[in-house]
Parts: C-alpha cells; structure tokens; sequence
C-alpha cells in the first residue's frame, strides 16, 4: 500500500510537470507566431488570409507595447519587446513552479 503522502507528492510532480511542458509550448508557440508575423509582413499582402489569422493573434500582444514603443523611423522594435517579454515570463513562471 503507499502512503497516502507519496501519492500526494507524486500527484503534485505530476502536475507541475504538465504546467512546464504546457507553459513551455505556448512560450514556443507564440515565439513561432511572432517570428512568422515579422516574416510574414515583409512578403505577403496585409489582405491574405494566412496573415491574417496570424495578424488576429499576435496584434493584440503588440498593441500595447506598440503604444509605449512607437516605430523609429521604418523600424518596430515592439515584435523583438514581444519576443523578449515571452521568453521573460515563461522562465519565470517555469522557475516559480520548481
């Protein structure tokens, strides 16, 4: 019989190990979003439909870092904020969870 503490215990692993693997996916999703969105922009017409589902996800994490950081000149630097804020947040939540 195991005692009732060690199932605890290894529930708990069980779950934190989900919540990183969960965490570290979405944190690589968006990376790959946000390098197709920049990508994207240079060669393909705002108007296609594949930019488009991209643009519907990704703008909205950039609007507001767009607000604080307007473009200078013909560069925007809000993907590369984006980029680094994500990886930031990710490791963060994965080092509270250990």
């Amino acid at each position: 019989m195991i005692p009732v503490s060690f199932r605890s215990i290894h529930g708990s692993l069980f779950v934190t190990s989900v919540l990183i693997n969960l965490i570290t996916v979405i944190e690589q999703l968006l990376t790959l979003l946000i390098l197709v969105h920049v990508i994207l922009s240079y060669f393909m017409h705002p108007y296609h439909p594949v930019r488009q589902s991209i643009d519907r996800i990704v703008e909205p994490l950039l609007a507001p870092i767009r607000q604080v950081l307007p473009p200078v000149g013909m560069f925007d630097f809000s993907p590369l904020v984006l980029l680094i804020l994500v990886q930031f947040i990710g490791s963060f939540l994965i080092q509270v969870l250990r």
